[in-house]
């Protein structure tokens, strides 16, 4: 090591900002397929993984030994009757479970012990899972509705009356549905989730959902109560994207298992059949697309008691299974996340009133009001103001092809009973919007009070922080987890009012923003288990997923679809799981496989290029064949992983003729510029690795040229702006990536911040006539961005999940102070700086069990040594050139 670099490590107790109680090498946060103590565990080998809690420097752990059994203290005595892995010398903090054959509805505990540095032993508290159904033989009940059809608007309520005579040890219930729907049990909602079950591609995959509902449950009469919502199952409103003509699409139903164990040891199962009963409610017409409409007047109270009077009430009747396979929801659930009040109200007349809820969101609002019988209120949710500050609708109802007087875009219709203060909140709806209108049929009196927003979000656990000097760096990052956080309901989405579409373009785009900030395993595998429903025989996606049939187009190509390779690639990265990866590798080679049938001398025009550019259009070949290109290297690199070596031969040499094939028809060696030399068209090869190693100096002097003359300002569309930056950033031009990064003019990132922005545009203009939602999530990588250049935080490809990173930050001029945090798999990752005068004192701390390699920055004296660093807290004083 140069002696320009001043390395201290510091043996700190505590954190870097301030003490805490010592860590002692105890193994914790225990997890089960990535969730806490989950129930209903659907497959026969779950995985189980933990973190190593040891602040000590160089803490790592030896060796692992796991317990598996059915009785809590025999765990907590070392018996592991139905797994013991016996001590195993690997530092291992994640385990596919390779025990006795699991079987349905059974509780499993489990814990593990570690061997710390010193090779003295440390037990972590005993965690637990419990499987569900595991296939179809366990399932009780039977599928039932009601007796209406697709077209009719009412949505069904559902109750069965049944009495508990014995003590209860646990109960739990098991509730399929086609739709969405709400659990009751004797008149208390069942859990917190919202839009329950996700959306998938209903006719080959359903979900399930499982409920702990010990403590719901009484001695003697006890009620259960359903509704169902038609979610995505049943689409009655109209659109371009044809959901009204899915394959799937019936009246929604439901199957319920209430499986109740008796202290005696007995059992007993409440099922859904012929003797529930079923009506209409308040709940008048319900559509995810557009609104909810609810009528006060009609509420049954006390309909999900017991002793309720339903003899005016209808029988059910039966339906056929939605799809073969019914598989259990393991998922961050939607959840009502943030609350928001109106920052201003705005009175137009005795009848008319907008809200500014300060902040633009996905969600739902609660309207709690009292009002003349009869008074019909429409609550309409926009993301934009008419000069006049009424709602503007227009940048978000250009694709509804529905009666807007019956069924208006994102307005929900409520009816006042007259008789109480009405409360509601929409049960299967959610919106994008910032403002909110309330126009009522009679005068009325609405303030501050009255209204209430709730964020509404799949509820994945926040894992990435940036603090920094730079207000607009803060910002930027905290309206692109605004914008992501508003694009997740269980799948990614584009924006949560035009479409509500799982667009995969702007997927993968966002993927990494998405994984550095957030713990989203389980919406990905989910999301990528619909991938595997879409796909055709012949290797096909569609470009969004779930769909009802649209999307199978001539533009659904590499640049969008690569979801296929790309996501299950960078889950791998984040967090050292191949089995995402395990899961899709048939699916991405039937997908490169088709590419190279349609595409044999290795380029293609499949694909949608550019989307939504500043100025300049890029080569749509150039950029759909380096796609191409990726997906046929993470195919090989799969390959290699998995041990499959024919295949790993075959896609290396393909992605070795692809990468030729785009370099000898685009690359002009003499000036290193590729096609016409547009920002897009230089990064991108830069960023994917297609550019020869003797030429990457040249593009990238081109590209920053190119920057350059653009003032440092973007002059690219959805796939630059994923290249842009981390090909600067990646080939010596950090300082100018970060000019790009925090320009607050036209066009930029910073300039809708500026503007006003809450969440991330759709459009750079922000005069645009078309493609103007200002809630999108296409552009997101700035937010990733900031981890990986002024953070400097990456995987190691060659030790995945962080089990060794990457530190590679920069200290770009005019910022003076960053703070970048991600928790790992392996435990927190710090990369702190500040700046004092031409001294950088950099604070890292390392998870244990975990390595680090830094390199220093080419600004600072000594760079080009990696410096290794051991688990613990170090400083180190780096002295600027």
């Amino acid at each position: 090591m140069k002696k320009t670099i001043l390395l201290a490590v510091l043996g700190l107790s505590g954190s870097l900002y301030g003490k805490s109680s010592p860590i002692n090498g105890e193994p914790t946060q225990l997890r089960c397929e990535h969730l806490v103590n989950p129930i209903g565990i659907d497959v026969p080998n779950p995985r189980l993984m933990w973190m190593l809690r040891d602040d000590r420097q160089g803490a790592v752990q030896i060796a692992y030994q796991v317990f598996v059994g059915v009785d809590s203290m025999g765990v907590v005595n070392n018996q592991g009757e139905i797994w013991d892995t016996g001590k195993q010398s690997k530092a291992d903090i994640l385990v596919s479970y390779a025990g006795q054959k699991l079987v349905p509805l059974k509780r499993y505990f489990w814990k593990v012990t570690a061997w710390d540095k010193d090779g003295k032993p440390k037990s972590s508290a005993v965690a637990s899972f419990e499987t569900g159904m595991m296939g179809r033989n366990s399932w009780k009940g039977t599928w039932i509705s009601d007796h209406h059809d697709i077209h009719h608007k009412e949505a069904p309520y559902f109750r069965k009356q049944f009495e508990v005579k014995k003590t209860i040890k646990s109960a739990r219930a098991y509730i399929a549905v086609a739709g969405l729907y709400e659990l009751s049990l004797n008149g208390e909602r069942i859990g917190d989730h919202r839009l329950d079950p996700m959306y998938t591609r209903f006719d080959r995959r359903t979900l399930y959902v499982a409920h702990d509902v010990t403590a719901h449950l009484q001695s003697g009469s006890n009620a259960i109560g359903v509704v169902l919502g038609n979610g995505w199952y049943n689409h009655q409103p109209l659109a371009v994207w044809d959901f009204h003509n899915a394959p799937w699409r019936a009246r929604p139903a439901f199957c319920l298992d209430l499986r109740i164990v008796y202290t005696d040891g007995t059992e007993e199962t409440i099922v859904s059949e012929r003797d529930w009963k079923t009506s209409s409610g308040p709940i008048t017409s319900n559509n995810i697309y557009t609104g909810e409409h609810y009528d006060a007047r009609l509420e049954h109270d006390g309909w999900d008691k017991p002793d309720f009077d339903d003899a005016k009430w209808r029988g059910v009747r039966y339906r056929s299974t939605p799809s073969n396979y019914i598989v259990s929801q393991q998922i961050a659930p939607i959840r009502l996340v943030k609350t928001y009040n109106a920052v201003s109200v705005k009175k137009f007349d005795e009848k008319t009133y907008v809200f500014d809820m300060g902040q633009n969101m996905a969600g739902v609002t609660r309207i709690k009001v009292k009002g003349p019988e009869g008074t019909v209120l429409k609550i309409k949710h926009g993301e934009r103001l008419h000069e006049n500050g009424r709602l503007d609708l227009s940048n978000i109802d250009v694709y509804y092809r529905g009666d807007k007087e019956k069924d208006p875009f994102q307005t929900d219709v409520v009816i006042l009973s007259g008789n109480k203060e009405d409360e509601f909140t929409p049960k299967f709806n959610y919106k994008g919007f910032r403002y909110v209108e309330i126009i009522s049929s009679n005068p009325i009196v609405l303030d501050e009070s009255n209204l209430t927003a709730y964020f509404m979000h799949s509820d994945v656990d926040p894992t990435g922080q940036v603090r920094t000097s730079s207000k607009l760096v803060n910002d930027l990052w905290k309206v692109t987890n605004n914008a992501y956080l508003s694009n997740l309901m269980g799948y990614p989405t584009d924006c949560p009012q035009r479409e509500k579409n799982g667009w995969t373009g702007d997927g993968h785009l966002a993927i990494e923003t998405a994984l550095y900030n957030f713990d989203g395993i389980t919406v990905y595998e989910k999301w990528l288990a619909d991938h595997r429903d879409e796909q055709q025989p012949n290797g096909v996606l569609p470009d969004i997923i779930p769909t009802g049939g649209w999307g199978y187009g001539t533009a659904n190509g590499l640049d969008w679809t690569s979801t296929i390779a790309i996501i299950p690639w960078q889950v791998y990265m984040f967090y050292g799981d191949s089995r995402l990866l395990a899961d899709c590798y048939e699916n991405i080679k039937r997908y490169v496989d088709y590419v190279d049938r349609i595409s044999p001398n290795g380029l293609t025009t499949f694909g949608r290029g550019d989307w939504v550019p500043v100025k300049s259009g890029s080569n749509l070949e150039l950029t759909s064949s380096t796609y191409f290109y990726v997906d046929a290297t993470i195919l090989a690199s799969a390959a290699k992983l998995f041990g499959r070596e024919d295949d790993y031969r075959k896609y290396d040499a393909l992605s070795k003729k692809i990468k030729q094939a785009i370099n000898s028809k685009f690359l002009n060696t003499e000036s290193g510029v590729y096609a016409d030399g547009t920002q897009t068209e230089l990064s991108v090869p830069l960023h994917w690795g297609i550019v020869p190693e003797d030429i990457k100096a040249k593009v990238a002097a081109n590209l920053n040229k190119k920057v350059e003359e653009t003032n440092f300002h973007l002059d690219v569309g959805v796939l630059g702006a994923k290249a842009l930056l981390n090909a600067l950033n990646n080939n010596g031009y950090g300082e100018t990536a970060y000019k790009v990064a925090v320009q607050d003019t036209y066009p930029s990132w910073g300039w809708w911040v500026v503007n006003g922005a809450t969440t991330l545009l759709e459009n750079w203009d922000l005069e645009a006539k078309r493609d103007i939602s200002d809630n999108h999530m296409m552009f997101g990588e700035i937010g990733g961005w900031f981890f990986k250049s002024i953070g400097g935080i990456m995987p190691d490809p060659d030790q995945p999940g962080f089990k060794n990173i990457l530190l590679r930050p920069i200290f770009p001029v005019g910022l003076d102070q960053s703070e970048v945090t991600h928790r790992s798999p392996y435990g927190e990752i710090v990369s702190s700086w500040k700046r004092n005068k031409k001294t950088i004192v950099y604070d890292i701390q390392i998870p244990a069990n975990s390595t680090a390699k830094f390199y220093p920055p080419e600004n600072v004296e000594g760079s080009g040594e990696a410096i290794e660093l051991v688990s613990g807290k170090h400083q180190l004083k780096l002295k600027l050139r």
